[in-house]
């Protein structure tokens, strides 16, 4: 019922990550984050041969990435390329699939914990446990949600800071 598939994170490309025995799918944003002549090259012709496909998440798969990295703090981390790999892989999960995301990420990484989705390493050792993110004033120590948009703290002008926090 559930078939094994990969997805591919611009640093599985870059490590030289592709399954030969499962289908491997990325998003059309992980292609613009490989800037290096050669991984680029090894992509393209890993696109035409069809052992990667590009494939994009879902709107619904979308939402409920948003809801855990909000929560999670890691929001503060993210680009919009890991997020729609995520939901990528919540889309395939859904669709009767058992993916396995390949990043180097350790944000993703702790998502992917979070929400028990598998995830393995290419070049690092991976994460160990669950982190949150929370903003804090460098000065008088305010705590802000992730949420917060401003860089200065509203109380007494201070730098807002990215802070991790294990869980």
């Amino acid at each position: 019922m559930y078939h094994k598939v990969y997805v591919l994170d611009a640093s599985a490309i870059i490590g030289g990550f592709s399954s030969k025995k499962y289908q491997n799918f990325i998003t059309a944003s992980v292609i613009s984050e490989i800037k290096d002549l050669k991984s680029k090259l090894i992509l393209e012709s890993a696109i035409e041969q069809r052992s990667i496909r590009i494939l994009e998440p879902e709107l619904i798969d979308i939402k409920n990435v948003s809801k855990v990295i909000i929560k999670s703090g890691d929001v503060l981390r993210l680009s919009e390329a890991d997020k729609n790999l995520v939901a990528l892989a919540f889309r395939l999960k859904r669709e009767s699939m058992n993916p396995v995301v390949v990043t180097d990420d350790y944000s993703m990484q702790n998502v992917l914990k979070i929400v028990e989705m598998p995830y393995r390493s290419v070049l690092t050792e991976g994460i160990k446990g669950i982190y949150g993110w929370v903003k804090v004033c460098k000065g008088c120590k305010k705590k802000y949600p992730p949420e917060y948009m401003y860089d200065e703290c509203e109380i007494c002008g201070t730098r807002i800071i990215k802070k991790r926090l294990k869980k």
